[in-house]
């Protein structure tokens, strides 16, 4: 009995763990990588769901890529972020908790006690979604009278965020 409640627990915990980083491009069947939806020439809503364990760095920069590629595509040279978010989320694990119980058996009477205690979840991953909405533009930035704050110049994000090779995210 010893041997067998751990591997149930390591069993559930491996099971319910998603994979690390993965590897830039379009949503896979589980809903993670980047989706975008036009909403008219020169502006798309980017959304980019990042897989458990990717830091929510790595998917904001991974929107903000995709986003890049998208300007470019389109033949425009910059893009400005119109309207941003950061969404995460707490899934899988398991839930653990303790407790202790005792009472009365049979014909005796007696007063029961009980006390409890929640441990928290095991094995649980923080996943992250970026969304963006993006207006593209051609030129000179300064013409179009865009706040400097969030243009970016599409070919300088594509060079800047450059994609790690072994599905981590160090120091870029």
């Amino acid at each position: 009995m010893r041997i067998i409640i751990p591997a149930i627990v390591a069993l559930l915990l491996s099971a319910c763990a998603a994979t690390g980083p993965i590897e830039y491009g379009p949503a896979d069947a589980k809903g993670f990588g980047y989706e975008e939806q036009k909403i008219e020439d020169g502006r798309y809503r980017i959304t980019y769901r990042g897989s458990g364990g990717m830091p929510p760095e790595l998917v904001e920069d991974y929107a903000l890529r995709r986003a890049a590629e998208l300007t470019l595509d389109g033949g425009f040279d910059w893009f400005r972020v119109i309207g941003r978010s950061l969404d995460g989320e707490e899934r899988g694990g398991v839930s653990v908790g303790t407790g202790f119980g005792s009472g009365s058996y049979g014909r005796r009477s007696g007063v029961s006690v009980g006390v409890g205690a929640d441990l928290g979840r095991i094995g649980s991953q923080d996943f992250f979604t970026a969304r963006l909405e993006v207006l593209m533009g051609a030129g000179d930035v300064a013409a179009d009278g865009a706040d400097s704050i969030d243009v970016f110049d599409a070919r300088s994000v594509l060079q800047s965020l450059t994609l790690p090779q072994d599905g981590s995210y160090g120091d870029q």
